[in-house]
Order: C-alpha cells, then structure tokens, then sequence
C-alpha cells in the first residue's frame, strides 16, 4: 500500500504561496504522491496550477489530479497544459479525470454539463494525438515539445461509462472519500470491468479520504462548506479521519479492499498536517 497526500489547493481561501512549501515537506516525508482536488467555482487554488507548483517545488514525488473535472476545458488546451506540467515534473504527473457533478463548475459558455460525457470522449482522443504530437488548431507546428508522453490517466466517477473509459483509455481507478463498504464495489466493478475488457494485469485503485489531525472542528466545517452544492448522497458520507486510530484503520481497511495506494486529503491548510500525517503513516 502506497502512501500519499493531497495538496490544500482546494481548503477555502488557501494561501497560494503555501502550496510548493507543502509539496516540498510531503516529499521530504516521503509520501508516494502529491494530489489535487478539482474545481474552479470555489476560493481554491486550480487544479493545473497547483500541479504545476509541486512540479517546480520538487524532484521525485508522483503527482496526481484527483480528480480534474476535464469536460470544463477546451480539450486541446488542456491536453497541452498538463502535457507542460509533466514536462516541468520531469515525467511525474497522473492524469485523475471526471465528468464533474456540479452545474457551477461549468463556468466557460459552450463547456456546460449538457453533454460533457460524449464532450469527453472526445477529448480524450484530442489528448492522445497532441501528446502524439499534433497542433493545436491549424498551425504546422505540434503543440507540445518532441519527446513528449502519453500521460497515464485514472478516472473517477460512478457509472458504468466511467469504468468503460477506464479500460479503453486509462491505467485505474480513484475512488471517492467515501465509507469503505460504499468504495469497496466500486473498486471491484473496476476490476470486473478490466477483466472483461481483456486488459492484461489489474487496474491501478485509488481511494481518497479526508484528514484533519490538529484541528478536526475547523477541518469538518471546511470539508461541509466544500460539499454544499454536492450531490447529498456524497456530501452526507464524506469521511473525515481526526485520529491516529481512524488513519491506521483507513490503511487497514483499503489494504484488506486491494486498493493499491490511499491519498490522505487535507481539510485545512495547516503545513503541519503533513508531519502530522507522515508521523503516523509513513
């Protein structure tokens, strides 16, 4: 089981300048991966930008978005951004992709939540010819440098169309901070479905969860003011973990589920949450 945490990039009103200072201490912690959370109609810190910052700050930690809402985006932009961001990281970055769920989340005109399923499969293939190198538009030029990848994807979300993408285009599975009994067949649908697909090995999983180790009160009305739009039947079970106890369980209970590595989220912003964390779980 691989250990890793989230960066604060979406903890309300976080300070921007917090965040290479987080990434250096998670990787100086030894935590396996630095993760994003995406959205944009929040007092964050974007999801690319974020990326982009640890990438700077740091050497050898995998970087993760989990999960970038990827239909907000004109598909050509984004699949240069994040091709840029791995570049910078020095070929560190994982692509977490999901549909998103919220109507304000939609914020540019023609990218709303009418269509951003079959606006994504699209995409997807948009990414896949630019990391190839095509261009962008109808310039001559490719979009990205040569010598650039194809960046592994994982996708969220909990539709059978969700694990279908993940077996055509991706490497696994995120799931949600959610109670283990309602991850637990999520994951096991993601392994049915590469079976079935005929893909060798077994998905990547992912599950994410939150924490808040100093200030549990503060961290629980942030993880609630995040959630208010939220569909009710996540934001009534987020989990949250306060306690030494609550952590090693977490670890326990996703080992025991097959989960291949656990993303600690932090719901404040406080830098110390990452000894915190690394003092129990790494």
């Amino acid at each position: 089981m691989q250990i890793g945490i989230g960066l604060p990039n979406q903890v309300r009103d976080v300070t921007a300048s917090a965040l290479p200072r987080w990434a250096v201490r998670a990787e100086e912690a030894g935590f396996s991966t630095l993760a994003t959370t995406g959205r944009y109609a929040y007092p964050g810190v974007s999801d690319t930008v974020a990326l982009a910052a640890a990438a700077g700050a740091t050497t050898t930690i995998g970087l993760l978005s989990a999960v970038l809402l990827a239909p907000t985006w004109p598909g050509a932009l984004l699949a240069k951004e994040i091709a840029g961001i791995d570049g910078v990281s020095g070929a560190r970055l994982t692509l977490g992709v999901g549909v998103g769920s919220r109507e304000d989340e939609f914020t540019v005109p023609g990218y709303d939540m009418h269509g951003r399923g079959a606006r994504l499969e699209s995409d997807l293939a948009t990414y896949r010819e630019i990391w190839s190198g095509a261009p962008v538009g109808n310039g001559p030029n490719p979009a990205v440098p040569s010598g650039t990848r194809q960046v592994p994807m994982l996708f969220g979300g909990y539709s059978a169309r969700a694990l279908d993408r993940m077996v055509r285009w991706g490497e696994g599975y995120i799931g949600g901070s959610l109670p283990p009994a309602m991850t637990a067949p999520s994951f096991e649908a993601a392994k049915r479905a590469w079976r079935e697909a005929g893909r060798r090995g077994a998905p990547k999983l992912v599950v994410l969860t939150y924490f808040a180790l100093g200030d549990p009160e503060a961290g629980r009305a942030n993880i609630e003011d995040f959630y208010r739009l939220a569909p009710k039947d996540i934001a009534a079970n987020a989990v949250l973990r306060t306690t030494r106890e609550t952590i090693e369980r977490s670890i326990t209970e996703y080992t025991d589920l097959g989960v291949d590595e656990i993303i600690f989220v932090p719901a404040t912003d406080d830098l110390d949450e990452v000894t915190r964390l690394a003092d129990i779980a790494t």
